[in-house]
């Protein structure tokens, strides 16, 4: 019981606090995104997604045990194909290891902008994968999908053009 109380009350402190930033510049919600995930590259680099201004970017969280994720990959690669003349690039985000990212993308032969969440998914809230956030070529948060879709469905291409 002790356990359970206790568990209760750091979560509530968790997610009651707010973040130490405070600053009078106000962030996109990319840069925001961001500043609250810190993503790497698969050789450890620093990755600026402010060097993608003016570009679409899909954000999309996965794991490499998630069977979802790993099935909707296929769609997302035909639609970054697709959509790359509408301005778009595609992330896919994990918080595993680097080592284990690069194995996977080997294994499958993927070729994606594969990344690394310097921190864990919870503490970033993110809590179903995949997830996915789109944001405009200002930074602009414009859509967040939870759970797997049809990425290259006529319906989704379209959608993603007109956005």
């Amino acid at each position: 019981m002790k356990k359970i109380i206790l568990n209760t009350l750091c979560c509530f402190l968790l997610f009651s606090c707010n973040s130490g930033i405070t600053n009078n510049k106000s962030f996109s919600d990319l840069e925001s995104l961001q500043l609250k995930t810190s993503l790497v590259d698969l050789y450890d680099n620093n990755l600026d997604l402010s060097v993608y201004k003016k570009r679409k970017i899909v954000v999309n969280y996965w794991a490499t045990w998630c069977a979802p994720c790993i099935e909707e990959m296929p769609g997302i690669k035909r639609a970054e194909e697709i959509l790359e003349e509408f301005g778009y690039t595609f992330f896919l985000v994990s918080d595993e290891t680097v080592d284990k990212i690069s194995k996977f993308k080997n294994k499958w032969n993927f070729d994606f902008n594969f990344v690394k969440s310097t921190k864990s998914f919870e503490t970033i809230g993110i809590y179903a994968m995949p997830t996915s956030y789109i944001f405009d070529e200002n930074g602009k948060l414009i859509e967040t999908i939870v759970g797997a879709i049809e990425w290259d469905s006529e319906e989704m291409i379209n959608k993603l053009k007109m956005l």
